[in-house]
């Protein structure tokens, strides 16, 4: 029996193929960092509920008018009744139709493939990798004086490039932020670097202190999907069921920082 409840941190999925969760407030209303192939699933970030007791009206219409976005952006109807969720943590066990994950909050969740399911890996780079005209996507948080620091850099392969532009919440950490944008300079300073990021609607200046992760990613295949493997995987529900639409995993025990 699937249990529906809300965790603070995550929403509780038992280990059921039919557990059935229409009635539940749901975490988040917000798509991967990753290009989607799958037209029912928004290309634009757009964020919404947060966890915890059902929305106030006012945050209700907030969500409403971020759905009503995304379905502009090309997601389809099926989009806007089951937003799409991030789910980081631990694979369980794969048997090539069901993934199981271990939650970051310890919570089981089975989860059943989309048609069009896949998956990339997620790689260590260089700091080096990122220049000037760079396309990248940053989570930070706000330093006690204001300044953004990054939590990762995320260098967008050049096919990537313009995914999810702009600065958004995010939820990796509390009060953390995701800006993808344009590299327009970097700076060397002696904490590491200091990058101005570019976006349609602004900029951003992100401080990277040495030894933040930097990564890339490229397409994988389903024997990434070991016991162990630190996943990342873009869910939502289908037909009743908690459905995996993507996953981004990294190879021998390097989890991705996004």
């Amino acid at each position: 029996m699937a249990d529906t409840s809300i965790g603070s941190t995550s929403l509780t999925l038992k280990l059921s193929a039919s557990a059935k969760l229409s009635n539940s407030p749901l975490r988040s209303l917000t798509t991967s960092v990753l290009p989607s192939n799958d037209s029912t699933v928004p290309r634009r970030r757009c964020v919404g509920l947060a966890a915890g007791a059902w929305p106030s009206a006012q945050v209700q219409a907030k969500a409403r008018a971020a759905v009503s976005q995304c379905f502009m952006c090309g997601a389809g109807p099926s989009a806007a009744a089951n937003p799409t969720q991030r789910l980081r943590g631990t694979v369980e066990s794969f048997d090539g139709s069901t993934l199981v994950v271990k939650e970051r909050s310890g919570e089981l969740l089975s989860l059943a493939l989309a048609d069009n399911f896949s998956v990339s890996e997620v790689l260590p780079i260089e700091v080096s990798a990122i220049q000037a005209g760079s396309f990248v996507g940053s989570a930070a948080v706000p330093a006690v004086d204001g300044t953004l620091r990054a939590l990762e850099v995320l260098v967008f392969p050049e096919a990537a490039r313009g995914t999810g532009e702009g600065h958004v919440a995010w939820d990796l950490q509390p009060g953390s932020t995701m800006t993808n944008a344009t590299v327009a300079d970097v700076v060397t300073t002696a904490e590491g670097r200091s990058l101005k990021l570019r976006y349609k609607d602004g900029e951003k200046t992100i401080q990277v202190p040495e030894g933040v992760p930097i990564v890339t990613f490229k397409p994988g295949d389903r024997s990434l999907l070991v016991a162990g493997a630190k996943v990342l995987v873009t869910a939502q529900l289908r037909d009743g069921k908690p459905t995996a639409l993507r996953v981004l995993v990294g190879r021998n025990g390097f989890a991705p920082p996004m």
